[in-house]
Protein backbone atom coordinates (compact mmCIF):
# COMPACT_ATOMS: atom_id res chain seq x y z
CA UNK A 1 0.00 0.00 0.00
CA UNK A 2 2.88 2.40 0.73
CA UNK A 3 6.62 2.24 0.06
CA UNK A 4 9.67 4.46 0.28
CA UNK A 5 9.97 6.99 -2.51
CA UNK A 6 12.22 6.30 -5.50
CA UNK A 7 12.81 7.66 -8.98
CA UNK A 8 11.10 4.81 -10.88
CA UNK A 9 7.63 6.16 -10.16
CA UNK A 10 8.34 9.83 -10.90
CA UNK A 11 6.83 9.95 -14.39
CA UNK A 12 3.50 8.44 -13.30
CA UNK A 13 3.32 10.56 -10.14
CA UNK A 14 4.12 13.76 -12.03
CA UNK A 15 1.32 13.09 -14.51
CA UNK A 16 -1.13 12.43 -11.65
CA UNK A 17 -0.02 15.45 -9.63
CA UNK A 18 -0.51 17.96 -12.45
CA UNK A 19 -4.25 17.31 -12.79
CA UNK A 20 -6.11 20.60 -12.06
CA UNK A 21 -8.18 18.94 -9.30
CA UNK A 22 -5.01 17.76 -7.53
CA UNK A 23 -2.26 20.32 -8.21
CA UNK A 24 -3.63 23.21 -6.08
CA UNK A 25 -3.57 21.02 -2.97
CA UNK A 26 -0.07 19.54 -3.37
CA UNK A 27 2.49 21.00 -0.97
CA UNK A 28 5.56 20.21 -3.09
CA UNK A 29 4.51 21.49 -6.49
CA UNK A 30 6.60 20.91 -9.62
CA UNK A 31 5.82 22.70 -12.87
CA UNK A 32 7.80 20.33 -15.08
CA UNK A 33 9.03 16.75 -14.96
CA UNK A 34 12.68 17.73 -14.39
CA UNK A 35 11.63 19.84 -11.41
CA UNK A 36 9.67 16.88 -10.03
CA UNK A 37 12.76 14.65 -10.33
CA UNK A 38 14.82 17.28 -8.51
CA UNK A 39 12.19 17.61 -5.76
CA UNK A 40 12.03 13.83 -5.37
CA UNK A 41 15.81 13.78 -4.93
CA UNK A 42 15.56 16.53 -2.32
CA UNK A 43 12.76 14.64 -0.54
CA UNK A 44 14.80 11.43 -0.37
CA UNK A 45 17.80 13.37 0.98
CA UNK A 46 15.65 15.23 3.54
CA UNK A 47 14.30 11.90 4.78
CA UNK A 48 17.86 10.62 5.22
CA UNK A 49 18.48 13.71 7.42
CA UNK A 50 15.34 13.02 9.49
CA UNK A 51 13.52 16.17 8.34
CA UNK A 52 10.54 14.39 6.79
CA UNK A 53 9.13 10.98 5.95
CA UNK A 54 7.74 10.36 2.47
CA UNK A 55 6.02 7.33 1.00
CA UNK A 56 4.50 6.50 -2.36
CA UNK A 57 0.90 5.29 -2.19
CA UNK A 58 0.28 2.20 -4.31
CA UNK A 59 -2.92 0.65 -5.63
CA UNK A 60 -3.64 -3.06 -5.19
CA UNK A 61 -1.51 -3.88 -8.26
CA UNK A 62 1.51 -1.93 -7.00
CA UNK A 63 1.11 1.08 -9.30
CA UNK A 64 1.95 4.50 -7.81
CA UNK A 65 -1.16 6.64 -7.28
CA UNK A 66 -0.03 9.44 -4.93
CA UNK A 67 2.19 10.32 -2.00
CA UNK A 68 1.84 10.61 1.77
CA UNK A 69 4.35 12.61 3.78
CA UNK A 70 5.18 13.89 7.24
CA UNK A 71 6.80 17.30 6.88
CA UNK A 72 8.50 19.65 9.34
CA UNK A 73 9.34 16.95 11.87
CA UNK A 74 10.22 18.45 15.24
CA UNK A 75 9.85 17.15 18.80
CA UNK A 76 8.21 13.88 17.65
CA UNK A 77 5.55 15.75 15.68
CA UNK A 78 5.07 16.78 12.07
CA UNK A 79 2.58 17.87 9.43
CA UNK A 80 0.79 15.40 7.20
CA UNK A 81 0.68 16.04 3.48
CA UNK A 82 -1.03 13.63 1.14
CA UNK A 83 -2.42 13.62 -2.36
CA UNK A 84 -3.92 11.05 -4.70
CA UNK A 85 -4.28 11.17 -8.46
CA UNK A 86 -7.77 12.17 -9.61
CA UNK A 87 -8.73 8.68 -10.93
CA UNK A 88 -8.23 7.33 -7.39
CA UNK A 89 -10.38 9.84 -5.48
CA UNK A 90 -13.26 8.39 -3.49
CA UNK A 91 -12.13 4.76 -3.73
CA UNK A 92 -10.80 4.24 -0.20
CA UNK A 93 -7.10 4.49 -1.00
CA UNK A 94 -6.58 7.56 1.17
CA UNK A 95 -7.76 5.81 4.32
CA UNK A 96 -5.74 2.66 3.62
CA UNK A 97 -2.61 4.76 3.02
CA UNK A 98 -3.18 6.76 6.19
CA UNK A 99 -3.63 3.61 8.28
CA UNK A 100 -0.38 2.13 6.99
CA UNK A 101 1.49 5.42 7.35
CA UNK A 102 0.17 6.19 10.84
CA UNK A 103 1.12 2.69 12.03
CA UNK A 104 4.65 3.24 10.73
CA UNK A 105 4.92 6.73 12.24
CA UNK A 106 3.49 5.95 15.66
CA UNK A 107 4.79 2.44 16.25
CA UNK A 108 8.04 2.25 14.29
CA UNK A 109 9.36 5.82 14.07
CA UNK A 110 8.19 7.16 17.46
CA UNK A 111 6.09 10.09 16.28
CA UNK A 112 3.67 11.26 19.01
CA UNK A 113 1.54 13.83 17.13
CA UNK A 114 0.54 14.29 13.51
CA UNK A 115 -0.86 17.67 12.50
CA UNK A 116 -2.89 18.38 9.40
CA UNK A 117 -3.27 21.87 7.99
CA UNK A 118 -6.17 21.98 5.59
CA UNK A 119 -7.13 25.00 3.54
CA UNK A 120 -10.48 26.39 4.62
CA UNK A 121 -11.58 26.26 0.97
CA UNK A 122 -10.73 22.52 0.72
CA UNK A 123 -14.07 21.24 1.97
CA UNK A 124 -13.43 17.72 0.61
CA UNK A 125 -10.32 17.28 2.78
CA UNK A 126 -11.96 18.89 5.82
CA UNK A 127 -14.88 16.46 5.64
CA UNK A 128 -12.51 13.52 5.23
CA UNK A 129 -10.49 14.60 8.29
CA UNK A 130 -13.57 15.17 10.41
CA UNK A 131 -14.84 11.64 9.68
CA UNK A 132 -11.82 10.14 11.43
CA UNK A 133 -12.65 9.28 15.07
CA UNK A 134 -9.09 9.97 16.24
CA UNK A 135 -8.78 13.49 14.82
CA UNK A 136 -9.12 16.62 16.95
CA UNK A 137 -10.10 19.96 15.39
CA UNK A 138 -7.21 21.89 16.93
CA UNK A 139 -7.75 25.56 15.98
CA UNK A 140 -8.30 26.36 19.67
CA UNK A 141 -6.44 23.53 21.46
CA UNK A 142 -3.19 24.23 19.55
CA UNK A 143 -3.76 27.96 19.13
CA UNK A 144 -0.09 28.94 18.79
CA UNK A 145 0.41 26.54 15.86
CA UNK A 146 -2.90 27.64 14.32
CA UNK A 147 -1.82 31.29 14.57
CA UNK A 148 1.57 30.51 12.96
CA UNK A 149 -0.17 28.81 10.04
CA UNK A 150 -2.50 31.78 9.57
CA UNK A 151 -0.14 34.69 10.07
CA UNK A 152 -1.32 36.12 6.71
CA UNK A 153 -5.03 35.62 7.40
CA UNK A 154 -7.38 32.69 8.05
CA UNK A 155 -6.22 30.28 5.34
CA UNK A 156 -5.97 26.97 7.21
CA UNK A 157 -7.85 24.88 9.74
CA UNK A 158 -5.64 22.82 12.04
CA UNK A 159 -6.30 19.20 12.93
CA UNK A 160 -4.32 16.97 15.30
CA UNK A 161 -3.90 13.21 15.53
CA UNK A 162 -2.38 12.24 18.88
CA UNK A 163 -0.84 8.80 19.18
CA UNK A 164 -3.00 7.89 22.18
CA UNK A 165 -6.29 8.59 20.36
CA UNK A 166 -5.10 6.72 17.29
CA UNK A 167 -4.02 3.76 19.46
CA UNK A 168 -7.40 3.73 21.21
CA UNK A 169 -9.10 3.67 17.79
CA UNK A 170 -6.90 0.78 16.61
CA UNK A 171 -7.54 -1.20 19.80
CA UNK A 172 -11.30 -0.64 19.61
CA UNK A 173 -11.45 -1.63 15.95
CA UNK A 174 -9.31 -4.69 16.62
CA UNK A 175 -11.67 -5.75 19.41
CA UNK A 176 -14.73 -5.10 17.21
CA UNK A 177 -13.22 -7.08 14.33
CA UNK A 178 -12.31 -9.92 16.67
CA UNK A 179 -15.87 -9.98 18.10
CA UNK A 180 -17.30 -10.02 14.57
CA UNK A 181 -15.12 -12.95 13.54
CA UNK A 182 -16.12 -14.91 16.66
CA UNK A 183 -19.79 -14.29 15.85
CA UNK A 184 -19.25 -15.52 12.29
CA UNK A 185 -17.58 -18.70 13.56
CA UNK A 186 -20.42 -19.54 15.97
Amino acid sequence: MIKKRDFHECHILFDLMTHPDVFPYVRQKANCYDEFIFMTKQTIEAEERGELISRTILDEWGAPIGTINLFDISENAGFLGTWLGKPYHGKGYNQLAKDAFFNELFYEVGIETIYMRIRKVNIRSQKAAEKLPYVIHANETSKSIYDQLNVNGPIYDLYEIPKDLYTLHVLRNGAENQESSHLMEA
